[in-house]
């Protein structure tokens, strides 16, 4: 009887209402679980970490599987992270040529064509630095037409 009062258009916006609210506080705890256990990470990382100097060949976003990683590590990835491009980084290092998993942070400023330190925890890059001092770009790149069109007027420039 007490439903009746109230019109289908209301009831149907506060149900939709309640979901929103559940979902976003489900996210919210989920989120910061993942925060947590990326810091772990990232610590665990840091810890085992090593200077490399290599040539930087190559980079590029592409899926795993297509990226020439190790078997191992292929098959230890979850089948949401094969399918999904990450970033990777073609170097050689010392008399090999390897793919290396480059941190999301970092793939921007590492150059391509030169020789760089980088923080290498396994196959994973976590830093990069110039070598022999020299610095590195630092500056973002702007996307769109607007930042093509700065790019290639400061081209023109030179």
């Amino acid at each position: 009887m007490l439903l009746a009062a109230i019109p289908t258009a209301t009831i149907v916006i506060l149900v939709i209402t309640v979901i929103v609210v559940v979902l976003t506080i489900v996210l919210y705890f989920v989120g910061k679980k993942a925060e947590a256990r990326k810091a772990e990470q990232d610590e665990a990382a840091a810890k085992v970490s090593q200077t490399v100097s290599m040539l930087v060949i190559d980079k590029k976003k592409m899926k795993i599987t297509d990226a020439g990683l190790p078997d191992e590590m292929v098959n230890q990835m979850p089948w949401y992270a094969k399918r999904s491009k990450m970033p990777i980084v073609k170097a050689k290092v010392g008399p090999k040529v390897m793919s290396f998993i480059c941190d999301y942070e970092v793939f921007d400023l590492v150059p391509v064509k030169r020789e760089v330190k980088a923080q290498v925890s396994g196959l994973y890059i976590t830093g990069v630095k110039g070598l022999h001092g020299a610095k590195l770009d630092t500056t973002p790149k702007k996307k769109g037409i607007r930042g093509w069109l700065q790019r290639k007027q400061k081209e023109l420039n030179k």
